[in-house]
């Protein structure tokens, strides 16, 4: 028999080469899943028993000979008759008939799209197909050439099944290379609901013929096998992977081995694992991991694999991944997105969009969770329901620093979690502690609340540089906040809006009495002709471009001067750095310091009454010097000339 294929225009092929699908590669995906299919419907038929005979060997072959590359599998088959349906008439859907026949079977098939075997000639300028059905008819034989033209006669063949036969085009010359096949099957293939195979490869087995002589630890010799190389068939997938199973069936080591087989470069164990599994209203199935991110954000970020009936779809999952938990590892399974999924179809389709609705809601279920368990103890919510979270270690607690970023971000970025996240997202205080937001309000606001009515939350970014600092806000009694990520300007704005009559401050931003301001003040020791004669002198000293000095009234045992930064300049400026538009204005700013002076201080009522100018700049400078190198701000020729003159002082 001869024909022309039923298609709507003459020029399908090139459409199809071109245009179908976004990489050539994606070809070798499209038949796989077609042989899957053929081989599921046959399970189905089984199952049902309108298949009779030995289901018998089904795994899917995939070999290269001489120019061709063939896939084979033992599945049902086709007919001359489906033949002309499904591949003359291009577009006609072998799956949704069959689906629209047995609409109660629960194999899940591949190929909805009717274009799948088309894709054969992105990378072929021949296709034959040798098939054979479960049914008593004919096998048969079709080739096509490219053309919109094809033959097909009856076959030889004797076992149930189907050859795809692709003749490589010598453009795609790299799909008859061995490493380049198998790292397609690897990446499409490898969670594929039926054993593929590839090739043989070499295992170290004990020899049941050959030994060797060891010691036995008591002088003499005893025989063991020896380790011998072995050829056997290379079987590429796992045709069970563990996001198919129930959570029930598996433990915290099977997530763990699962998450290594996924990542194997990544050596790391995954904090813990959300297990996602969804039958209305979509279909959804996966695991998500949260690995261990640190202070900065990785810029690796597609390590979620989207699969659809365990093909591999993409690693870009914009649009199905809240932005936030781009940063998450795993997997997800949807026959609700299709194979052929490009960008703008997973940003549009309301589907998708219902799907990363609820993976942002199942996040925010598993951290409110472990926010309520302690470790090590499942029935511990129950006996401290009661209690304030602060008072036994939490499962939340335990992970916080590791994971924070990610609720951070998500706070900032979707409101529904935000509004979750508020009863759950902790702070931890410089002491290492952790606390609810509510729980921590509450421990504060007795003393520091300003005179406004406002509670102060002082935090430090760096303990070891802020230590001088946090020290003399403790000494007031004063609790100070670590909050070290790189969110923290934007994640410190946000706080502010949602928690009212709350300002954070940090623990540098000003002079200790100063950072809650209150209705006392300490009285000051200088007179104000006194501090209008004093101010130039220290001005004379300082980068006028860079300090603004400042005369305050503090207690006479605190430093003679300190370096502090404006609160509301600095935050911005760091918000910049991470933001762009309208926020890049502040980045171009020059830092800017405050030089605070403390008037009550027996060095500076001494630079004031120095009769001597040389040794009243000297003393000025000296004292300068101390507050720089306390922030970290003396370098380079300064601090050199800071040690030789502290050295000529002494």
């Amino acid at each position: 028999m001869q024909g022309n294929l039923n298609v709507q225009t003459e020029n399908i092929f090139p459409v199809i080469k071109k245009f179908l699908y976004s990489d050539h590669e994606i070809f070798l995906r499209e038949l796989i899943s077609n042989a899957v299919d053929a081989t599921q419907k046959l399970k189905a038929l089984s199952s049902r028993g309108e298949f009779k005979g030995e289901l018998g060997d089904l795994t899917v072959e995939v070999k290269i000979e001489k120019k061709k590359l063939i896939i084979s599998d033992r599945g049902i088959g086709m007919s001359a008759d489906e033949i002309e349906k499904y591949i003359n008439q291009i577009a006609f859907s072998g799956a949704n008939d069959f689906l629209d026949k047995y609409k109660d079977v629960q194999e899940n098939l591949i190929g909805h799209f009717g274009l799948g075997f088309y894709s054969a000639f992105m990378v072929a300028d021949k296709v034959e197909i040798d098939t054979k059905s479960y049914k008593d008819v004919p096998a048969m034989h079709w080739s096509c050439d490219g053309s919109p033209e094809f033959e097909m006669k009856e076959s030889k063949r004797k076992e149930r099944g189907t050859d795809i036969i692709l003749h490589i085009a010598d453009d795609c010359k790299e799909f008859l290379e061995e490493h380049r096949i198998l790292e397609l099957l690897k990446k499409y293939c490898r969670f594929m609901p039926i054993a593929i195979r590839f090739g043989e490869e070499s295992v170290w087995v004990d020899s049941e013929t050959e030994f060797n002589e060891v010691d036995d630890g008591n002088g003499g010799k005893k025989k063991e096998p020896k380790r011998v190389e072995k050829k056997q068939p290379r079987i590429i997938n796992d045709t069970d992977p563990a996001w198919r199973k129930k959570p029930a069936d598996l433990t915290d080591e099977d997530y763990k081995k699962f998450y290594h087989e996924l990542y194997p470069m990544n050596f790391e164990d995954p904090l813990f694992q959300i297990h996602l599994n969804v039958d209305y209203p979509f279909n959804l199935t996966g695991i998500l991991y949260f690995p261990k991110v640190r202070k900065t954000i990785d810029p690796n970020r597609n390590k979620i694999q989207l699969y659809c009936n365990q093909v591999f779809v993409t690693d870009s999952v914009e649009g199905v991944v809240p932005e936030y938990l781009m940063l998450l590892h795993g997997v997800l399974d949807s026959p609700d997105i299709p194979l052929n999924v490009s960008r703008s179809y997973l940003q549009s389709d309301s589907n998708v969009k219902k799907i990363a609705q609820h993976i942002s809601k199942k996040v925010a279920d598993k951290l409110e969770e472990m926010s309520k368990k302690a470790v090590g103890n499942e029935n511990e919510n129950e006996k401290t329901a009661d209690t304030k979270l602060s008072t036994f270690n939490s499962q939340l607690e335990e992970k916080w620093d590791d994971i924070k970023i990610f609720v951070e971000y998500g706070m900032l970025t979707e409101e529904k979690f935000c509004e979750r996240a508020m009863k759950f997202a902790l702070l931890k205080n410089t002491e290492g502690k952790y606390f609810k937001l509510d729980d921590y309000r509450d421990k504060v606001k007795a003393l520091q609340t300003d005179k406004d009515k406002n509670v102060i939350y002082l935090y430090a970014t760096d303990v070891d540089e802020q230590h001088a600092y946090i020290a003399k806000a403790k000494e007031k009694g004063y609790d100070v906040l670590l909050m070290d990520s790189v969110l923290n300007s934007h994640y410190i704005n946000l706080l502010e809006q949602k928690i009212e009559k709350t300002r954070f401050v940090r623990v540098d931003g000003d002079t200790v009495e100063k950072l809650i301001a209150h209705e006392d003040s300490i009285p000051e020791k200088l007179t104000q002709e006194q501090k209008d004669k004093l101010k130039p002198i220290i001005e004379g000293e300082v980068d006028k471009q860079r300090y603004t000095v400042q005369l305050e009234s503090m207690e006479s045992t605190d430093q003679p001067m300190v370096i502090t930064q404006n609160e509301f300049m600095r935050r911005y400026k760091e918000m910049s750095q991470t933001s762009g538009g309208g926020m890049g204005f502040y980045g171009e700013l020059p830092d800017n310091y405050n030089l605070v002076v403390n008037i009550n201080h027996p060095l500076i009522e001494q630079v004031l009454n120095e009769p001597d100018a040389e040794k009243q700049k000297q003393l000025v400078h000296q004292l300068t010097d101390l507050a720089l190198l306390s922030n970290g701000l003396l370098k380079g020729e300064a601090l050199t000339q800071f040690i030789k003159r502290s050295v000529e002082m002494i």
